[in-house]
C-alpha cells in the first residue's frame, strides 16, 4: 500500500444501514433485499432491518443511525438537498472522509437500484406498480369538488 492511501474507517453497520435504506428509497427490491442480508451479516439487529422502511417513526435507532438514514433520504428523495442541520448531525458522528464514503455508497447504490429497475433485473423484473385505478362498476368519474369550485354569479 502506498503511504498516501488510507483504509476506510467507516463502520460496517453504518455502511449497510445507508445502503439498505438507499435500496428502499430508490425502489429496488433487489438492492434492498440483498443489503438486508448484508446488514444482518455485519451486526445490524433484525428489529432495525425490519424498521428501515419506516425509520422516521421507529424507536430502534440511535442518533447516529438516524443521521445516517436521514442522509440517505436527503440524497435520494431530495436529490442531495441536505440541510445544514442534517449535515451537522451527521458530522457529529462521522469524519469528513466517512461522510464522503457514505455519500458515495448511497449514490452508487442509487445508480445500481435504478439500473436494476430499468433493466428489470433479478427481483426488479416486475410490471409497473403505479397505475390508474378504473372507476368502479358502471359509474362515471365524479366531480369530488362539486360546485364548490365553480364561481357563483
Amino acid at each position: 500500500m502506498f503511504a498516501s492511501e488510507s483504509v476506510s474507517q467507516l463502520d460496517n453497520r453504518a455502511r449497510e444501514l445507508v445502503i439498505t435504506r438507499a435500496g428502499y428509497a430508490a425502489g429496488s427490491q433487489f438492492v434492498f433485499s440483498q443489503h438486508c442480508k448484508a446488514a444482518s451479516k455485519h451486526g445490524v439487529p433484525e428489529e432495525q432491518i425490519k424498521a428501515i422502511t419506516h425509520w422516521q417513526v421507529s424507536e430502534v435507532f440511535d442518533a447516529k443511525e438516524r443521521a445516517v438514514l436521514a442522509w440517505a433520504d436527503a440524497l435520494i428523495y431530495d436529490n442531495g438537498r441536505a440541510s445544514d442541520e442534517l449535515f451537522d448531525a451527521l458530522h457529529s458522528h462521522f469524519s469528513d472522509e466517512d461522510i464522503l464514503e457514505l455519500t458515495y455508497h448511497v449514490m452508487g447504490y442509487n445508480l445500481h437500484a435504478v439500473c436494476c429497475r430499468t433493466l428489470r433485473l433479478e427481483y426488479d423484473d416486475v410490471p409497473e406498480r403505479i397505475k390508474e385505478v378504473a372507476v368502479p362498476g358502471d359509474g362515471e368519474a365524479s366531480d369530488w369538488a362539486g360546485s364548490a369550485w365553480q364561481s357563483k354569479e
